[in-house]
């Protein structure tokens, strides 16, 4: 009898803000670390209307889509100062991130004052971070599947960064976590690897969009956030609790 295949998900991660501790910006005092999770047979897709609406606004899918660029309407996106382009484009991107159905957000934020306060600087926020995000994500992969396994693609950082971070992983994948055994985190998580932003993989790039309008929301949830609110029904939830966004502390 031939096995059956296994089903894949992709996790995206990517971050906003720094995992420095001893000294941060004031004004803004926080790490995320968010993921986009996704189903291989919604991948496709999702990278199709990607590169669709590179090719509408750029006639170039090589374009990296990248929030802190959209923000300052700089490099590609100048053509963002003119009004009916900056509409236009803000629709597409919402278009996007608004299906239903195609992918699910996990995210974690560290608030650094009062993490400093209570735990300590030399803490990994960033290994903390992914510790929560691979637990959830997972998570979610068995509300849908008994047979998902995770592939794991997060942006380079730097050698020494990377090197610390495989590190914790593999600590992680043997240890498991309070929730995750080590047999079912080996039986779960497939490939682990780091890519540059220059590479223009996709489901990085949507990692990097919804990661700043999520940290805004931690850090000023009153504030007017459209972003926010085209997003946040993406967060994982399970039967009706919100399960996919982890402050910490809290």
């Amino acid at each position: 009898m031939e096995n059956k295949p296994t089903t894949k998900y992709y996790l995206f991660i990517d971050e906003c803000g720094d995992h420095q501790l001893e000294k941060f910006n004031p004004s803004f005092p926080i790490f995320t670390l968010c993921g986009i999770l996704v189903h291989e047979d919604k991948l496709t897709a999702l990278e199709a209307s990607v590169n669709a609406l590179k090719r509408e606004f750029f006639n170039d899918e090589a374009v990296i889509i990248h929030s802190r660029d959209i923000r300052k309407q700089e490099k590609a996106y100048s053509i963002l100062q003119y009004p009916d382009i900056r509409r236009r484009f803000y629709n597409g991107i919402n278009s996007i991130l608004g299906q239903q159905g195609i992918y699910v957000i996990v995210c974690c934020s560290i608030l650094k004052e009062p993490f400093v306060e209570r735990f300590s600087c030399g803490e990994d926020v960033y290994g903390l971070s992914l510790k929560y995000l691979i637990e959830r994500a997972i998570f979610c992969m068995d509300d849908n599947v008994t047979d998902g396994t995770l592939d794991i693609v997060i942006e380079r950082r730097g050698v020494k960064q990377d090197r610390l971070l495989l590190n914790y992983y593999n600590r992680l994948r043997a240890k498991g976590t309070k929730w995750i055994s080590p047999e079912r985190m080996e039986a779960k998580l497939g490939r682990f690897s780091f890519r540059y932003k220059k590479e223009n993989i996709i489901g990085l790039q949507l990692a990097d969009l919804v990661a700043y309008p999520i940290t805004k929301h931690v850090l000023e949830p009153k504030d007017h956030n459209p972003a926010y609110d085209v997003i946040s029904d993406k967060i994982y939830s399970y039967k009706g609790a919100v399960l996919g966004m982890k402050i910490i502390p809290h």
